[in-house]
């Protein structure tokens, strides 16, 4: 299937418009009830379909983390992510692919090495204030005991 030969559908249309829009990365179910707002008769079956095309297609990123929901991203250029350990928001990291991590690892492993993701892990700005995330953050921000 190629760009040329795909259709955008006004499904598709809505379904990108909404994820270029979006201050972080949302679920289907998040793009299903955004989506829906204009296009009332549309399927949630329909979004999954759709997103999972668009990604085929390289028109949108769709961003597998471990144990967690898949997330889409309008952006298709290689970068880098947060994610929020508490409530599982994903937004782009505001530095540059380091494009040397995949030299670096040119025979030492057996590998052929065709790209590499990275994600960093905390809390995001709302979590943070949320009662009990310092216990979650573990030992390093607990404030220095008194002598």
């Amino acid at each position: 299937m190629s760009h040329t030969a795909f259709r955008i559908t006004p499904q598709r249309e809505v379904i990108i418009e909404h994820l270029r829009k979006a201050d972080s990365h949302l679920t289907a179910d998040e793009i299903y009830e955004m989506v829906r707002a204009r296009l009332p008769r549309i399927s949630l079956g329909t979004v999954y379909r759709n997103l999972e095309i668009l990604s085929r297609l390289g028109m949108i990123q769709k961003l597998e983390v471990g144990g967690a929901q898949k997330r889409f991203d309008a952006k298709t250029k290689k970068h880098y992510h947060l994610r929020c350990l508490s409530c599982g928001r994903i937004d782009d990291a505001p530095i540059k692919v380091q494009t040397t991590l995949e030299k670096s690892l040119e025979g030492l492993t057996e590998y052929e090495i065709i790209g590499h993701r990275l994600e960093f892990i905390g809390f995001c700005f709302k979590c943070r204030k949320k009662p009990g995330i310092r216990a979650q953050k573990g030992t390093q921000n607990k404030p220095p005991k008194e002598k």
